[in-house]
């Protein structure tokens, strides 16, 4: 049964090793040790991009779609920079399912012949290079969603949201890696391997967008596309140091996004963008599909236009330092507290978060997760006979025992809406506009131990809208050493023990970058995004921000 399985995983590698541009490969010679942890900073100290590329690759999305917009670029030469990187980029961290490079650089070359002969771009997103999550369609191509079984399934159309974004000019160059299932936050399978974090070679890109969150770390792309049930675009942009966006659900597209539990609608997943480079470049991509209107085609989305909204210090930020189940490690406190003494410093009103029933929201969205018990999963994985991952059986634990009864769903779907609504209320009446906390209780997971998902899942099931952004700080040996009192600290439970206990020091973590993650109340993504843009000034970069 192996050797059939791995025959199956095969055509999947094959399809990947045959579409690598051979001729930007980097001589195995010249690449940094496979002990070297950090490879941010290999495509300057390589010589292999000339300084126009380093500048190209460096800039965000609504930069280059302005310099193509006065002539400066072609979007050939934007394509073609970010495909180099790219190809650099999957040779040091296995993030790519496939690269595109010939229908990614025709299409670039359809771009500037239109612009030379109007004057004028395609779109918001003209020459905007965007990796693509390998489990959103692309027409007349393979779609495995990280399963052995469907390494031959090949879909006869792009995905609307794809479809959307070509309208509005992107140029796709490359499709990213996920984890088998789906359900990891981590990133490996049985056809493409394992991902790693380009700030450190021995920790997770996160997942399932973990393609993704590389590719943003390593800026392969200016813009990628992610999707979340329960952290996967967040957590991958923390974890590797860049941007992510997790919508209100019903309000991006998802038809022609492939997953085993098609139609399920006991959770709703959601597709986002990330960005390496600013949360500008997240609202880009929003106005981009919105303004589309895309529930003229996919009915059950909100017909909600994307509104401009300009942000405000008039708004206060509740800081949640602990979701009263998991304590946070060193590095995530220090971070809440650095972003807390810029915040006041700056004028805006902060004020603290009490967590509301955190754990009985994670007990109603895990059984919900599944409530076939898996049973299409595990189904798919003997399909193929392929041995399931050690965090595929993690998370496929998260069901019940048995398959929920109809009784037992609408049970727990009605609690869902209640936790929904009782968390509105509370934000109503505390005053508060926006939540500020951990992405995760660590930085960037050592591989394989990326096992609690509540400081993202919990704004699944309460949907809020999310979105992550670097702090500005890194892990620090001497500052986030553990103190005598957290050596003293005493673990609520099991899980509690489990993810403390794995803070050994700093150094498991070396060259960590630390994100925050921002949440607005629900159908509210545009003051979401504009409060995380001012945030994220505020606490990152620029801290005297002026509006």
């Amino acid at each position: 049964m192996s050797i059939n399985w791995e025959r199956q995983a095969q055509k999947g590698k094959d399809i990947l090793t045959n579409s690598i541009p051979k001729q930007w490969l980097v001589a195995a010679e010249k690449l940094p040790p496979a002990s070297q942890k950090s490879v941010v900073d290999f495509p300057r100290q390589s010589g292999l991009l000339s300084t126009r590329e380093l500048i190209i690759t460096d800039m965000s999305a609504t930069s280059l779609v302005m310099e193509m917009g006065k002539g400066a670029l072609t979007a050939e030469e934007v394509v073609t920079a970010f495909l180099k990187r790219a190809v650099i980029g999957h040779q040091l961290l296995n993030f790519a399912t496939e690269f595109l490079t010939d229908e990614a650089i025709a299409r670039a070359r359809e771009l500037d012949e239109y612009y030379r002969r109007t004057g004028k771009l395609v779109g918001p997103l003209h020459g905007v290079p965007i990796s693509v999550k390998e489990h959103i369609s692309m027409k007349n191509r393979t779609c495995n969603t990280g399963y052995v079984a469907w390494v031959d399934k090949v879909y006869t159309e792009d995905s609307l949201l794809l479809q959307l974004l070509t309208k509005a000019g992107a140029v796709f160059h490359v499709r990213t890696n996920q984890p088998q299932s789906l359900m990891h936050l981590c990133c490996s399978n049985n056809i493409t391997g394992t991902t790693v974090n380009p700030h450190n070679r021995t920790l997770t890109p996160g997942g399932s967008s973990g393609g993704e969150g590389a590719s943003m770390g390593f800026r392969c792309a200016p813009l990628g596309i992610g999707t979340d049930i329960g952290g996967s675009i967040r957590c991958p942009a923390a974890f590797c140091g860049a941007y992510g966006f997790r919508p209100s659900s019903m309000r991006n597209p998802c038809t022609g996004l492939k997953v085993a539990s098609s139609g399920q609608e006991t959770i709703h997943g959601v597709v986002g963008p990330m960005s390496s480079c600013s949360i500008e470049d997240l609202e880009l991509f929003q106005r981009a599909v919105l303004e589309q209107e895309p529930w003229d085609i996919e009915t059950s989305l909100m017909p909600v236009p994307w509104r401009s909204v300009a942000p405000t210090r008039e708004m206060t930020v509740a800081i949640m330092w602990d979701d009263g189940c998991v304590r946070p490690h060193p590095p995530i406190t220090r971070a809440l507290r650095h972003a807390r003494d810029k915040l006041v410093a700056a004028g805006i009103k902060v004020v603290d978060w009490e967590p509301y029933k955190h754990q009985h929201g994670w007990e109603v969205i895990s059984a919900l997760y599944y409530p076939d018990a898996a049973a299409k999963q595990r189904e798919l994985l003997a399909e193929s006979g392929e041995p399931a991952r050690p965090l595929t059986e993690w998370a496929l634990s998260y069901s019940r025992s048995n398959a929920l009864s109809h009784a037992e769903t609408w049970s727990l779907q009605e609690q869902r809406e209640i936790y929904k609504d009782e968390y509105h209320a509370l934000l109503k009446r505390r005053g508060v506009d926006f939540i500020l906390s951990p992405t995760y209780s660590g930085v960037a997971a050592v591989m394989g131990e990326s096992q609690y998902w509540n400081y993202t899942a919990i704004w699944n099931i309460a949907d809020l809208p999310s979105a992550v952004f670097p702090s500005g700080l890194t892990v620090d040996s001497k500052l986030d050493a553990l103190t005598e009192h957290d050596k003293k600290y005493i673990p609520r439970d099991a899980a509690d023990e489990r993810e403390w206990r794995k803070y050994q020091g700093p150094e498991r973590y070396e060259g960590a970058p630390i994100g925050l993650q921002i949440a607005g109340r629900r159908f509210k993504d545009e003051e979401t995004l504009a409060a995380a843009k001012l945030v994220e000034e505020i606490v990152s970069r620029r801290v005297d921000a002026k509006l």
